[in-house]
């Protein structure tokens, strides 16, 4: 007895397709439960807690529109404002870093100054964006 042979389905004509592509959308959902982008970790103060800061402990740099940092109206470049920080962190423990920036200015440049703080470990830090005057 001749025993008939049946032709092999193709990928693109069988359900393997169809079965592989539902794995690869599980895997990618799965893996993406997995790589969550976290952003800035930075310890916020509680709601109720009043926190007076003297004038005296505030470090003010700005950015202009070309990512410039200045300080004191000065053009100053990353490793200055770590050391200063640094220096001024370990007198005072009490500072509060401040960045102005003007809406023009890389916002990698922005990022990376950012970085430094919280690598620094200042416990108070704000940015505030220069609105442009009408």
């Amino acid at each position: 007895m001749k025993f008939k042979r049946r032709r092999r389905a193709a990928f693109d004509e069988s359900s393997a397709a169809s079965d592989m592509a539902f794995l690869l959308i599980i895997y990618f959902i799965v893996i993406a439960g997995f790589n969550v982008n976290k952003g800035f970790l930075m310890n916020l103060p509680a709601k109720d807690s009043t926190r007076l800061i003297q004038k005296d402990d505030l470090l003010r740099f700005e950015m202009d529109g070309d990512g410039s940092l200045l300080f004191q109206n000065e053009v100053r470049d990353i490793a200055f404002a770590k050391q200063h920080i640094s220096s001024a962190v370990s007198g005072n423990p009490n500072i509060a870093l401040i960045l102005t920036i003007d809406g023009k200015a890389p916002w990698q440049r922005v990022v990376s100054f950012v970085e430094l703080a919280e690598d620094l470990k200042i416990d108070s830090f704000s940015f505030t964006i220069k609105r442009e005057s009408p």
